[in-house]
């Protein structure tokens, strides 16, 4: 490794070294010279874990699901993730589980040939940011990774950054394709998926949360896996899980993990041909929808703006199911949207529904104009009725 000119003295760079601050001044980074620094930093020497110089290693994060038990679903896409990049890279990868007891989750994931480490224990069960951050921090010293990937579920996307921070990392958020060789790039959207970026870092250890429903989902069959215990210790909390409350499963309308997204558009609070709106007799046709088909609800910004503007609206339809350019963009493998007439500002929020079909009176509607895959020209409240008696018995 070079040196910079006029080193500080006592800060000569060794073998170990990933990079110097000098405050007010200047980074030296091996082949990129010098680089600025914040007047605040203080001299830093970042160390390189031992044994991995050139090159790189991979740690895949993961936690139990709420039966503690198996690893949730955005964890194994993480898996999944992990051992292609690390076939890609050549590099050895490790897999970090924090659960109260990681033998089951373990032995689901002994077909993948990687290093399994966890940190269990009755405190890690429940979601809980002290810790979580004490577990996950303890699983990358002892796996001495460069590269971090992790699912972006809430629990670790709440104890992701400071994670990072403790070790002097990076971190990016909403990735959804690593590609690369040579080097690793990681690719995530912004402005509501309009514009698409690909994030090269040099600096490790990197980062890396993963968008859920972005990969598959690891499954092979169990065997019995070898786990290493990391020497985590239980931190002192303020904070005391006593309990879990869910919704009733018909106030639950947001399924991340439902097979349809069910689309409500304003049209579904407008006059009916007889001259009257039938707002009662819409909400009891969607929930009758959604209690048998399991789907997740979404809608547009019209109809969610109608709350706000002393309309009649649905009384389970909240912000948080608007889909579109200013909402959420879900990832369903099917979509169907009803009266709603398919602007560009709404359907960017479907770019990841695989297959979408739409019920709509007009035959110019967005959806017609190649934006769904089979839209049916009809009112959506007698296809709806018809749709609820046909499932009714089915589901029973």
């Amino acid at each position: 490794m070079k040196s910079p000119p006029n080193w500080p003295p006592g800060s000569e760079p060794n073998r170990n070294a990933r990079n110097i601050c000098t405050p007010g001044g200047d980074t030296w980074i091996e082949g990129y010279g010098l680089q600025p620094v914040h007047p605040a930093h203080k001299y830093i020497r970042a160390l390189a874990p031992e044994g991995i110089q050139g090159m790189e290693s991979i740690l895949v994060l993961t936690h139990a699901d709420e039966t503690g038990a198996t690893l949730t679903k955005a964890s194994l896409e993480a898996v999944t993730a992990g051992l292609a990049l690390a076939v890609r890279l050549s590099a050895p990868l490790s897999i970090g589980i924090v659960a109260a007891d990681a033998t089951a989750a373990a032995n689901s994931l002994a077909s993948t040939g990687a290093r399994l480490l966890a940190v269990t224990g009755e405190a890690f069960a429940q979601p809980r940011f002290a810790t979580d951050a004490a577990a996950c921090e303890a699983l990358c010293r002892a796996a001495n990774a460069t590269i971090v990937l992790a699912p972006g579920s809430s629990r670790f996307t709440r104890v992701a950054a400071a994670v990072a921070h403790r070790l002097n990392g990076f971190i990016d958020t909403h990735i959804t394709t690593i590609a690369g060789t040579e080097a690793v790039e990681a690719t995530r959207w912004f402005y509501r998926q309009r514009i698409e970026a690909v994030l090269p870092r040099d600096a490790r250890p990197w980062f890396l949360l993963l968008a859920p429903g972005a990969h598959a989902s690891f499954a092979a069959g169990a065997g019995s896996a070898q786990i290493e215990q990391s020497p985590g210790t239980r931190p002192e909390s303020r904070t005391t899980v006593t309990g879990l409350r869910s919704p009733q499963q018909g106030a639950q309308t947001i399924r991340p993990d439902a097979k349809l997204l069910f689309v409500a558009g304003a049209g579904w609070t407008k006059k009916q041909p007889a001259g009257q709106t039938h707002v009662p007799e819409a909400a009891d046709l969607i929930l009758g929808l959604l209690g048998s088909t399991s789907a997740s609800l979404g809608s547009s910004k019209s109809l969610v703006d109608q709350g706000g503007e002393g309309q009649s609206v649905l009384p389970f339809l909240t912000h948080l199911n608007q889909i579109g350019q200013t909402g959420a963009t879900p990832r369903h493998p099917k979509g169907l949207s009803t009266c709603c007439h398919g602007e560009e500002p709404h359907v960017v929020g479907w770019r990841f529904i695989a297959e979408r079909r739409a019920i709509s009176l007009d035959p110019n509607c967005g959806w017609t104009r190649g934006k769904a895959d089979v839209v049916y020209v009809a009112d959506a409240f007698p296809v709806i009725a018809k749709l609820n008696a046909l499932l009714t018995p089915a589901k029973s």
